[in-house]
This record gives structure tokens, C-alpha cells and sequence, in this order.
């Protein structure tokens, strides 16, 4: 069973990561953001708005670089490697 949960875990923080870079990868081809695009799009908006949007309210402005990616991905990293090693003890 802890196998199973394990790979739940690697599965949706994996899955997380790549929605943040199809979002960065969308903001450069599509900068208007989810104004256009289709649902993929949409979706992908939608699914990272929740974790993006509070880190770039702390963040401070960087001339317009979006720098809540960098920061996201590596909280989720960290985040993961701790809910892993809680879930292996």
C-alpha cells in the first residue's frame, strides 16, 4: 500500500510540474494568456491560477518578469521530498 501512495504522490506533484511549464510555454507563444487558445489553454490557466496566484502577490515586481513558476516549481519540489520522506518513516 505505501508503494501505491508513493507513486500517487510523484504522479500528481509530476503532473503539477508539467501544467506550471505548459503555462510558462503558452505565456511565450500566447502572451494575452487565457484569452484565446482554446480549453487546453483554459484548463492549464485554470489549474495553475490556484498555486501561482498566491506567490505572486508575496513576490515583488520584477519588470515584467513572472518569476511565481521558478518559485512554484521549487516549493513543489521541496514539498514533495518532504511529504516522501514523511510517507516512508
Amino acid at each position: 500500500m505505501q508503494a501505491v501512495l508513493v507513486t500517487f504522490i510523484q504522479l500528481l506533484f509530476t503532473v503539477f510540474l508539467l501544467l506550471i511549464l505548459a503555462r510558462v510555454l503558452l505565456s511565450w507563444t500566447n502572451p494575452m494568456g487565457s484569452g484565446g487558445g482554446g480549453g487546453l489553454t483554459a484548463f492549464i490557466y485554470q489549474a495553475t491560477e490556484p498555486i501561482l496566484a498566491p506567490i505572486r502577490r508575496v513576490l515583488p515586481a520584477t519588470g515584467g518578469f513572472d518569476l511565481s513558476p521558478l518559485i512554484a516549481m521549487l516549493l513543489l519540489g521541496a514539498l514533495r521530498q518532504i511529504i516522501l520522506g514523511l510517507v516512508r518513516l
